[in-house]
C-alpha cells in the first residue's frame, strides 16, 4: 500500500507486469497524467483504489478487460479532468462490492452498466456530471445497500416514496434536482437530500417509519406545513437540519418521556412562530442551536435559560424582546458564537459577556442596545488566540454550520470558514461613550464594526496591534481627532469605513493605506484632508487660516461694541444717579448747591491771593 505518501508522476506502464498483484493502493498522492491501460491486465487484483490524485484524460474498457476478481475500486482527480470514455452497453467483466467514483466525468447519463453489480453494497458517484433521471431499476438495489451518495450531480425525477434499505444505511442525494414529495425509507440512519426540488410536507409517520434516523438534512428545498410531532419518537437523532425551506407552525413541544439524543438543530430561514420550547436546554447532548430567519418571539430573558452546553446560538433576525443582561449567565462558559442580530432587545451590554473564554464570534447588531461598549471586552481570551479549532464537535454526522455575517462591508454567508473569524458586530444600536481601549488587546480579531451608533471620542493610538483585522468600520459615529498613523501598520486590512464622524487631518498615505483609496471610506468628515480627498492639506491648512482670521476680526468687533456700549451706559447711569438724587430730595439739592456756592467762594478767594502774591513777586523782581 503506498496511500498517502508524496508519490507524482504516472503509472508506469510496465505495471501491467505483476500478473499476481491483488491489491494495488495509490490514494492520496501527487500522481498525475493519464492512467495507463496496462492496468487492466492484473487479472488477480481484487482492490485498485486510485482516488486523492491529479488524473486527467480516459477511462475506457480496456482499463477494466481483465480484472474479472475487482471488488472494490475507487477513483478521483482533484482536477476533475478524468473522463470515462465507456458505451452504454458495456457489460463489465468484474462485479463489485465497493464502487466510488468522485470528481470525474462520468454522464451525462446515468450509466447503464451498474445494473450488472449485483453485488453492490457501497456505491458513490459524487461529481460525476451526471443530469439524467435515475432509472427505476437502481432502487432495486436498495435492500443490499449500506452507502449510496449520489450528491452535487444534476438527478432528475421523483424518488421513490417507500423503500427499505440495509439497516444503519448512509444515503445523500443533496444538490441535485429531484422533484417529489419526502419520501419514508425504513433501515436508513443518515438522509441528507438538502437542495433539491423537493415539495410538500413532511410524512406525518417519519418518526414510526424511520425510527433509526441519526441524521436528517432536508435543508434548501420547498417543504412546507409544519414539523410533525412524530418526530419526537426519533430518540437516536443527532442532527435535524430543515433551514432555508417555508415550514410554519410552532417547534413541536416534547414532554419530559421523551429521550432526545439531539447534537445539531437548524431550523432558520422558516416563518415559524412562537417561542422556544423548553426541551431544547433540558437535551444535555445539544450544542449547536440555529433558528434565523423566522418569525419567533418572546423575552430574551426567558429563552433559553440554562443551556450550559451550547456551543452555537444563532437567534437572529427573529422578534426576541427585552434584556439581555439576565438570560446570559456565568455557566455559558463554552458558547463559540453568539449571534442575536436584527431582533428588539434593549439595555446594556452585559458584562457577563466578558466571562465567555472561547467566545470567538459576537453578532449584537441591528438591536436597541443602549449604554457604553463594556471595557472588559478586551479580556476576552477567545479573541486573543487563532480560532482553528471547535470545542467539542462531533464529527459522526455531517453537517455544515452557516451564519450570514456583514463582513467588508457586505453580507456574506459563511460556512466551512465560520469557526476561523474572530467577529465583533455591534452596529447599528444606541452605544454611546467612547470605543475602550482594551479593544485593540484582542490581536486575533479580523472583523469589528461598531458603525452607526453614537460613539465619541477618538480612534486609539494603539490600534495598530490589531495585527490580525481585515474588517473596520467606525461610520456613522461622532468620533473626533485624527487617525491614527500606525494603523497603516494592518497590513491584512482590506475593508476600511470611517465615514460622517468628525475626524480631522491627514489621511495616512504609508502602507496599507496605499490600497485604501476610495473616497467614500472618508466622506463626511469635513477637517479630513489629503489623498483621496479632493481637498489638499495646504488649502485646508489656508482655509483654516482664513477663517480663524476672520473669526478674530469678529471678535474684535464684538469687543468694541460692547466698549462704547458700556461707556455710555455707565455714563447715564452715572448722570442720573447724581442729578435725579437731586431732583427727587429737596435737602440734598439744598446741601449740594450751598457745597458748590462754597467751593466756589474758596476757589475764588484762593485764586485772588495768589495772583496777588504774583504781582508782588513780579514787581519786586523789577526792581
Amino acid at each position: 500500500m503506498l496511500k498517502g505518501n508524496k508519490l507524482s508522476g504516472s503509472i508506469p506502464s510496465s505495471i501491467g507486469n505483476l500478473s499476481y498483484l491483488t491489491f494495488l493502493g495509490l490514494s492520496h498522492n501527487m500522481m498525475n497524467g493519464t492512467i495507463a491501460p496496462n492496468i487492466g491486465q492484473l487479472t488477480e487484483l481484487v482492490t485498485l483504489n486510485l482516488d486523492g490524485n491529479f488524473w486527467e484524460g480516459f477511462l475506457t474498457e480496456n482499463h477494466f478487460h481483465n480484472l474479472t476478481k475487482l471488488s472494490t475500486f475507487s477513483v478521483s482527480s482533484k482536477r476533475g479532468s478524468l473522463t470515462f470514455n465507456i458505451p452504454q452497453n458495456w457489460a463489465p467483466s468484474f462485479n463489485v462490492v465497493y464502487l466510488k467514483i468522485h470528481d470525474c466525468q462520468l454522464g451525462p447519463e446515468f450509466p447503464a452498466w451498474l445494473k450488472t453489480q449485483s453485488n453492490l453494497m457501497t456505491i458513490v458517484l459524487k461529481s460525476t456530471g451526471i443530469s439524467d433521471r435515475v432509472p427505476n431499476w437502481f432502487w432495486d438495489f436498495s435492500p443490499q445497500i449500506t452507502t449510496m451518495d449520489l450528491s452535487y450531480n444534476q438527478l432528475k425525477g421523483s424518488l421513490p416514496k417507500s423503500l427499505h434499505f440495509c439497516d444503519f444505511a448512509y444515503v445523500s442525494l443533496g444538490f441535485n434536482a429531484l422533484e417529489g414529495s419526502i419520501p419514508v425509507w425504513s433501515g436508513v440512519t443518515f438522509l441528507y437530500l438538502s437542495n433539491n426540488f423537493l415539495s410538500g410536507s413532511i410524512p406525518s409517520n417519519i418518526g414510526q417509519g424511520m425510527s433509526q434516523l441519526e441524521g436528517l438534512d432536508l435543508s434548501g428545498n420547498f417543504i412546507t406545513g409544519s414539523i410533525p410531532s412524530s418526530m419526537s419518537l426519533l430518540s437516536d437523532l443527532t442532527l435535524l437540519d430543515l433551514s432555508n425551506n417555508s415550514l410554519s407552525g410552532k417547534i413541536p413541544l416534547y414532554g419530559e418521556g421523551h429521550k432526545l439524543s439531539l447534537y445539531t438543530i437548524d431550523l432558520s430561514g422558516n416563518n415559524l412562530s412562537g417561542g422556544i420550547p423548553a426541551w431544547m436546554c433540558t437535551t444535555p447532548s445539544l450544542r449547536v442551536v440555529q433558528l434565523s430567519n423566522n418569525n419567533l418571539s418572546g423575552e430574551i430573558s426567558s429563552v433559553l435559560p440554562n443551556c450550559p452546553h451550547l456551543y452555537t446560538i444563532d437567534l437572529g433576525d427573529n422578534a426576541f424582546f427585552g434584556s439581555i443582561t439576565k438570560w446570559l449567565g456565568n455557566n455559558r462558559t463554552w458558547i463559540n458564537e453568539l449571534r442575536l442580530q436584527g431582533n428588539a432587545l434593549t439595555g446594556n451590554i452585559p458584562e457577563s459577556l466578558c466571562q465567555l473564554p472561547y467566545l470567538h464570534l459576537l453578532d449584537l447588531s441591528h438591536n436597541n442596545l443602549s449604554g457604553h461598549i463594556p471595557p472588559c471586552l478586551g479580556n476576552m481570551t477567545g479573541f486573543k488566540a487563532p480560532s482553528d479549532y471547535y470545542i467539542g464537535r462531533d464529527n459522526s454526522v455531517v453537517y455544515y454550520e452557516h451564519m450570514d455575517l456583514y463582513v467588508k462591508g457586505r453580507l456574506i454567508e459563511y460556512t466551512s470558514q465560520m469557526h476561523v473569524i474572530n467577529l465583533i458586530d455591534l452596529s447599528c444600536n444606541h452605544l454611546s461613550g467612547e470605543i475602550p481601549h482594551s479593544l485593540t488587546e484582542l490581536s486575533y480579531l479580523v472583523s469589528l464594526n461598531l458603525s452607526w451608533n453614537q460613539l465619541t471620542g477618538g480612534i486609539s493610538t494603539n490600534i495598530g496591534a490589531l495585527h490580525q483585522l481585515e474588517s473596520l468600520d467606525l461610520s456613522n459615529n461622532n468620533l473626533s481627532g485624527p487617525i491614527p498613523p500606525n494603523m497603516a501598520s494592518l497590513t491584512f486590512l482590506g475593508h476600511l469605513n470611517l465615514s460622517y464622524n468628525n475626524l480631522s487631518g491627514e489621511i495616512p498615505t504609508t502602507n496599507q493605506f496605499h490600497t485604501l483609496i476610495d473616497p467614500s471610506i472618508y466622506e463626511g468628515n469635513p477637517h479630513l484632508c489629503g489623498t483621496p480627498l479632493s481637498v489638499k492639506c495646504s488649502e485646508h491648512v489656508d482655509e483654516s487660516t482664513t477663517a480663524n482670521d476672520t473669526e478674530e476680526d469678529q471678535d474684535s468687533s464684538h469687543n468694541k461694541l460692547w466698549l462704547y456700549l458700556s461707556i455710555g451706559l455707565g455714563y447715564i447711569v452715572g448722570f442720573w444717579a447724581v442729578c435725579g438724587s437731586l431732583v427727587l430730595k429737596k435737602s440734598w439739592r439744598h446741601a449740594y448747591f450751598q457745597f458748590v456756592d462754597s467751593m466756589k467762594d474758596w476757589i475764588l478767594l484762593v485764586t485772588i491771593v495768589n495772583w496777588i502774591r504774583i504781582k508782588r513777586k513780579l514787581n519786586l523782581e523789577k526792581d
